[in-house]
Protein backbone atom coordinates (compact mmCIF):
# COMPACT_ATOMS: atom_id res chain seq x y z
CA UNK A 1 0.00 0.00 0.00
CA UNK A 2 1.32 3.04 -0.95
CA UNK A 3 1.32 5.75 1.27
CA UNK A 4 -0.61 8.86 1.54
CA UNK A 5 0.85 12.80 1.41
CA UNK A 6 -0.62 13.07 4.99
CA UNK A 7 1.82 10.35 5.96
CA UNK A 8 4.91 11.71 4.17
CA UNK A 9 3.95 15.15 5.90
CA UNK A 10 4.04 13.86 9.21
CA UNK A 11 7.14 11.75 8.44
CA UNK A 12 9.08 14.54 7.35
CA UNK A 13 8.11 16.18 10.62
CA UNK A 14 9.23 14.05 12.49
CA UNK A 15 12.49 13.27 10.76
CA UNK A 16 13.10 17.16 10.56
CA UNK A 17 12.61 17.22 14.33
CA UNK A 18 14.79 14.06 15.12
CA UNK A 19 17.50 15.33 13.35
CA UNK A 20 17.08 19.49 14.70
CA UNK A 21 16.56 20.97 10.91
CA UNK A 22 16.06 24.70 11.37
CA UNK A 23 15.47 25.56 8.31
CA UNK A 24 14.93 23.48 4.87
CA UNK A 25 14.32 24.94 1.38
CA UNK A 26 14.36 23.48 -2.07
CA UNK A 27 13.81 25.94 -4.81
CA UNK A 28 15.19 28.63 -6.95
CA UNK A 29 17.85 30.65 -4.91
CA UNK A 30 18.02 34.22 -5.62
CA UNK A 31 19.82 37.21 -4.12
CA UNK A 32 16.17 37.64 -2.91
CA UNK A 33 16.27 34.29 -1.09
CA UNK A 34 19.77 34.53 0.32
CA UNK A 35 18.80 37.62 1.87
CA UNK A 36 15.87 36.58 3.51
CA UNK A 37 17.17 33.29 4.68
CA UNK A 38 20.25 34.65 6.28
CA UNK A 39 17.74 36.82 8.19
CA UNK A 40 15.84 34.38 9.28
CA UNK A 41 18.96 32.36 10.33
CA UNK A 42 20.32 35.45 12.15
CA UNK A 43 16.97 36.32 14.12
CA UNK A 44 17.30 32.38 14.91
CA UNK A 45 20.53 32.75 16.78
CA UNK A 46 20.30 36.19 18.18
CA UNK A 47 16.90 34.64 20.46
CA UNK A 48 19.15 31.74 21.29
CA UNK A 49 22.04 34.25 22.43
CA UNK A 50 24.55 32.62 20.26
CA UNK A 51 27.86 33.98 20.21
CA UNK A 52 28.36 36.66 17.85
CA UNK A 53 31.39 34.98 16.14
CA UNK A 54 29.43 31.55 15.44
CA UNK A 55 26.97 34.03 14.65
CA UNK A 56 29.12 35.41 11.45
CA UNK A 57 30.53 32.24 10.74
CA UNK A 58 27.04 30.89 10.05
CA UNK A 59 26.07 34.02 8.03
CA UNK A 60 29.45 34.32 5.90
CA UNK A 61 29.34 30.14 4.96
CA UNK A 62 25.52 30.00 4.39
CA UNK A 63 25.59 33.05 1.83
CA UNK A 64 29.28 31.48 0.23
CA UNK A 65 27.30 28.46 0.29
CA UNK A 66 24.10 29.59 -1.54
CA UNK A 67 25.67 31.99 -3.74
CA UNK A 68 27.97 28.91 -5.01
CA UNK A 69 24.12 27.20 -6.08
CA UNK A 70 22.85 30.80 -7.01
CA UNK A 71 26.24 31.15 -9.81
CA UNK A 72 27.03 27.27 -10.64
CA UNK A 73 23.90 25.02 -10.13
CA UNK A 74 22.40 22.96 -13.37
CA UNK A 75 19.13 22.15 -14.16
CA UNK A 76 17.62 18.48 -14.10
CA UNK A 77 15.86 18.82 -17.23
CA UNK A 78 15.99 21.82 -19.07
CA UNK A 79 12.04 22.07 -20.54
CA UNK A 80 10.77 22.17 -16.68
CA UNK A 81 13.42 24.03 -14.96
CA UNK A 82 16.07 26.23 -15.09
CA UNK A 83 19.50 26.74 -13.36
CA UNK A 84 20.36 28.34 -9.92
CA UNK A 85 17.97 25.55 -7.94
CA UNK A 86 19.17 23.91 -4.98
CA UNK A 87 18.59 22.88 -1.18
CA UNK A 88 19.11 24.05 1.98
CA UNK A 89 19.36 22.44 5.72
CA UNK A 90 20.60 23.91 8.52
CA UNK A 91 20.61 22.04 11.61
CA UNK A 92 22.09 21.82 15.09
CA UNK A 93 23.58 20.00 17.22
CA UNK A 94 24.61 20.27 21.38
CA UNK A 95 28.60 21.82 19.71
CA UNK A 96 27.56 22.65 16.23
CA UNK A 97 25.64 23.85 12.80
CA UNK A 98 25.46 22.10 9.99
CA UNK A 99 25.18 24.14 6.74
CA UNK A 100 24.13 21.68 4.12
CA UNK A 101 23.64 22.35 0.53
CA UNK A 102 22.87 20.59 -2.48
CA UNK A 103 22.47 21.01 -6.51
CA UNK A 104 22.63 19.50 -10.08
CA UNK A 105 25.94 20.24 -11.83
CA UNK A 106 27.52 18.94 -14.69
CA UNK A 107 30.03 15.28 -15.03
CA UNK A 108 33.12 17.56 -15.56
CA UNK A 109 32.10 20.20 -13.41
CA UNK A 110 32.25 17.57 -10.83
CA UNK A 111 35.42 16.59 -11.00
CA UNK A 112 36.72 19.99 -11.08
CA UNK A 113 34.80 20.80 -7.67
CA UNK A 114 36.42 17.07 -6.55
CA UNK A 115 39.85 18.13 -7.10
CA UNK A 116 39.53 21.43 -5.73
CA UNK A 117 37.53 20.72 -2.14
CA UNK A 118 40.43 17.46 -2.01
CA UNK A 119 43.49 20.08 -2.37
CA UNK A 120 41.45 22.80 0.20
CA UNK A 121 41.03 19.87 2.45
CA UNK A 122 44.75 18.98 3.08
CA UNK A 123 46.05 22.70 3.23
CA UNK A 124 46.76 24.32 6.52
CA UNK A 125 45.43 27.07 8.34
CA UNK A 126 48.47 29.13 6.95
CA UNK A 127 48.38 27.71 3.78
CA UNK A 128 44.94 28.12 3.15
CA UNK A 129 45.32 32.14 4.17
CA UNK A 130 48.28 32.58 1.71
CA UNK A 131 46.24 30.56 -1.46
CA UNK A 132 43.14 33.00 -0.14
CA UNK A 133 45.56 36.00 -0.75
CA UNK A 134 47.10 34.79 -4.00
CA UNK A 135 43.41 34.29 -5.33
CA UNK A 136 42.39 37.52 -4.44
CA UNK A 137 44.95 39.47 -5.77
CA UNK A 138 45.21 37.51 -9.39
CA UNK A 139 41.57 39.23 -10.08
CA UNK A 140 40.74 36.22 -12.55
CA UNK A 141 36.86 35.52 -12.72
CA UNK A 142 35.67 32.12 -14.16
CA UNK A 143 33.13 32.37 -16.90
CA UNK A 144 30.26 32.10 -14.71
CA UNK A 145 31.44 34.95 -12.25
CA UNK A 146 33.70 33.38 -9.95
CA UNK A 147 37.62 34.24 -8.62
CA UNK A 148 37.67 30.56 -6.60
CA UNK A 149 37.22 31.79 -3.23
CA UNK A 150 34.06 30.06 -2.69
CA UNK A 151 35.55 26.88 -0.92
CA UNK A 152 38.92 27.88 0.22
CA UNK A 153 36.68 30.93 2.48
CA UNK A 154 34.29 28.42 3.19
CA UNK A 155 36.81 26.33 4.57
CA UNK A 156 38.65 28.91 6.69
CA UNK A 157 35.70 29.84 8.18
CA UNK A 158 34.33 27.01 9.63
CA UNK A 159 38.19 25.70 10.75
CA UNK A 160 36.93 22.36 9.56
CA UNK A 161 37.51 20.16 6.16
CA UNK A 162 34.66 20.34 3.94
CA UNK A 163 32.26 17.11 3.77
CA UNK A 164 30.99 16.23 0.34
CA UNK A 165 29.26 13.69 -1.98
CA UNK A 166 28.09 13.06 -5.38
CA UNK A 167 25.13 10.99 -6.25
CA UNK A 168 24.38 10.28 -9.91
CA UNK A 169 21.02 11.34 -11.70
CA UNK A 170 22.24 10.20 -15.16
CA UNK A 171 24.84 9.88 -17.48
CA UNK A 172 25.55 13.39 -17.70
CA UNK A 173 24.56 14.59 -13.87
CA UNK A 174 25.05 14.40 -10.76
CA UNK A 175 23.21 15.60 -7.82
CA UNK A 176 26.27 17.42 -5.42
CA UNK A 177 26.10 17.47 -2.09
CA UNK A 178 28.29 19.93 0.47
CA UNK A 179 28.11 19.62 4.04
CA UNK A 180 29.74 22.73 6.50
CA UNK A 181 30.38 22.35 10.06
CA UNK A 182 30.70 25.11 12.17
CA UNK A 183 31.06 24.73 16.15
CA UNK A 184 30.10 26.87 18.30
CA UNK A 185 32.41 29.35 20.02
Amino acid sequence: MKPNFIDFVFDLFSHLRKNNIKLIYEGEISHDIIKAFTALTENDLKERNESNPTLKKVFNIMVESLQNISKHADCIDERISKNGRGILLVSETDDCYNITTGNVIKNDAAVRIKKDIDAINELSKNELRELFKKKLSSGRLSEKGGAGLGFIDIRRKSNNKLDYNFQKIDNNKVFYILNTVIEKL
